[in-house]
């Protein structure tokens, strides 16, 4: 028996070539490496279901602005109508600037929204989405990581069925991790009335897909090709703040018509066309933009396909680019040293940089590794706040007094490098106003971390962040 286990314990080593070869950064590499050597057969069963960061995927309709072979000094056309191109005529041109970066970094094309509105917590997101649904009059199609088995999820299936069998087309995508309570069974009236639904990756080994790690943390909800919402909520009763264990839950979702629902579908179609193999083209899908674009906005993908990290090189040119605030809302904090860096660098000078940060969530040992950074960024000059009256899973963040962002990605390595993750950043005084109002509100109800109290924390909870913190990379 010994024979044997030390024969299964080595030939666990042939995943050191296949970990080698990912190119991961060394942090990474070194974290799976100490796993798989030190931590017989637990080590490489990790490994095997949770090391692989890196998928290839075709698009349905890949829109690329820039060839990789381009040595042009001017960008060429970076937009996807004469509205926006105009609009963007007439910011400045740091700002033009700055949009040529982005959408070189995501190559996507800068578009613009209409109508865009701030949905500040599930009484206003739900009641918009419902909305939406009952007058949706060609299709509906939702996007969610979590899709609870509970009374709100039974509220909205009620309304997908009610759509589909007045004949709207109904197209609900979930995550297979993040909604494991959800089965199929509950699906029966949707499905008989001409609703379609698909988990977004399986373990399907008959199309190449083995891998559980590599989710979609998407949310995303567009109806009738005109109307989009972007954010951190799913569908669930905790989002409500009806779930006794977590209780009151603070998030932000954000709805946009206009231009950038055209941007949005793409999306959609992408990711059903990879969940499915159904194409989503034709014209009654991306109808023509309807109200007069009011404000600049952009979709930032992140996600295993996307070698580049363009949800982290956003939010670093975020950073650099402020110069006189930077707020951050976020629901997981377990920064890569780049952001750590670009952090601090904002900080040391002279911006305004904050963190809000949740005090508590459903992931406990995620609090401890992210207060271990908390020294280092005090250091700097960077104010944090640990939201203390409830669950803060919101992930928002403002630059000045112009930029903002809205979306699903969190400041931790799986948001930046392992899932699939869909951000929306725009350009607009008044609606980073409104932003700032809204966390200058959770800022007050928030606990500050003064430097000199942090620094006098028990040493049983300074030894729990040192031993959890080579893991970051692995979380």
């Amino acid at each position: 028996m010994t024979t044997l286990l030390l024969a299964v314990y080595f030939a666990t080593w042939a995943f050191i070539p296949h970990l080698l070869l990912l190119k991961k950064r060394p942090a990474a590499t070194l974290a799976w490496l100490w796993a798989i050597v030190f931590i017989p057969y637990v080590g490489a069963l990790a490994y095997f279901a949770l090391g692989t960061d890196r998928l290839k995927r075709r698009r349905l309709r890949r829109r690329s602005l820039y060839s990789a072979r381009s040595t042009r000094s001017s960008a060429p056309e970076t937009t996807t109508d004469p509205a926006t191109a105009r609009m963007l005529e007439r910011v400045s041109m740091r700002d033009r600037q700055f949009f040529q970066l982005l959408s070189r970094i995501n190559q996507l094309p800068v578009s613009s929204a209409g109508n865009l509105r701030i949905l500040r917590d599930s009484v206003e997101f739900y009641s918009a989405l419902e909305e939406r649904i009952r007058g949706a009059r060609h299709h509906v199609h939702l996007e969610f990581y979590i899709w609870n088995p509970d009374g709100t999820g039974a509220r909205f299936l009620s309304l997908l069925v009610d759509a589909a069998r007045r004949g709207v087309v109904v197209r609900l995508l979930l995550d297979g991790v993040g909604s494991h309570g959800f089965t199929e069974s509950l699906l029966a009236d949707l499905l008989a009335a001409g609703g379609r639904f698909s988990w977004f990756q399986s373990l399907d080994p008959k199309r190449n897909r083995f891998f559980l790690n590599l989710r979609n943390h998407r949310k995303l909800q567009i109806v009738d090709g005109a109307v989009a919402f972007v954010g951190g909520m799913n569908i669930g009763k905790e989002y409500e703040g009806l779930d006794p264990n977590l209780g009151h839950w603070r998030d932000v979702q954000v709805e946009v018509d206009g231009p950038i629902s055209r941007e949005l579908q793409d999306v959609f179609a992408d990711d059903w066309f990879f969940a499915t193999g159904e194409k989503i083209s034709a014209p009654a899908y991306f109808p023509a933009p309807g109200p007069e674009a009011r404000h600049l906005a952009h979709v930032v993908l992140g996600g295993p396909d996307r070698r580049n990290e363009p949800i982290s090189k956003s939010i670093v040119s975020l950073l650099n680019e402020a110069s006189g605030r930077v707020w951050i809302a976020t629901g997981y904090f377990v920064p890569d040293d780049v952001i750590l860096a670009a952090l601090e660098l904002a900080a040391n000078r002279g911006v305004d940089v904050r963190l809000l940060i949740s005090e508590r969530n459903d992931h406990p040992w995620l609090v401890v590794v992210g207060r271990s950074y908390y020294s280092q960024l005090l250091a700097a000059g960077v104010r944090i706040f640990e939201y203390s009256v409830g669950i803060n899973h919101a992930k928002v963040m403002l630059a000045d007094d112009r930029w903002a962002m809205i979306g699903s990605a969190n400041l931790d390595y799986r948001s930046m490098r392992l899932n699939f993750e869909l951000n929306l950043l725009f350009h607009s005084a008044e609606r980073n106003g409104e932003l700032a109002r809204i966390l200058e509100h959770d800022f007050n109800l928030s606990q500050e971390i003064e430097p000199a109290v942090f620094a006098k924390r028990p040493f049983r909870r300074r030894f729990a962040e040192a031993a959890l913190r080579p893991l970051s990379p692995m979380l």
